[in-house]
């Protein structure tokens, strides 16, 4: 099962450029059995641009979390902490794979949706 995922562009280039190997989450989607994630870049590119595999996702208290996905993280530390803020417990989706889409898609016209908060169901 998938879940189509909001991130920033500038977060979404460096998962598919491979430099960004934890997409990282306050909440998490309930549902096991999700394997794969959609990618929806938000504004200004507002598009689908594509895909990845999940390898796992891992639940700690923020310092913990960020000492286990630092190398791979993508962003500062500060960043990180700022994100987190008080939370007790964060997520880091583990990317396993990527598939970039050739052409970006139009939501609305290859989904018929509208964009998530952060993520919903496909």
């Amino acid at each position: 099962m998938k879940v189509l995922m909001s991130i920033k562009p500038k977060f979404a280039s460096k998962i598919f450029d491979g430099s960004k190997h934890y997409e990282f989450r306050r909440m998490i989607f309930k549902r096991p059995e999700i394997s794969r994630v959609v990618v929806y870049a938000s504004s200004p590119v507002q598009k689908v641009i594509g895909e990845f595999e999940i390898e796992s996702i891992l639940e700690h208290p923020p310092e913990e979390l960020w000492n286990r996905t630092r190398e791979g993280a993508g962003i500062s530390k500060d960043y990180f902490m700022a994100y987190f803020g008080s939370k007790e417990v964060g997520y880091a989706i583990h990317i396993k794979a990527t598939k970039r889409y050739r052409k970006p898609r139009s939501l609305k016209d290859h989904y018929n949706l509208k964009p998530p908060q952060s993520y919903l169901y496909l």
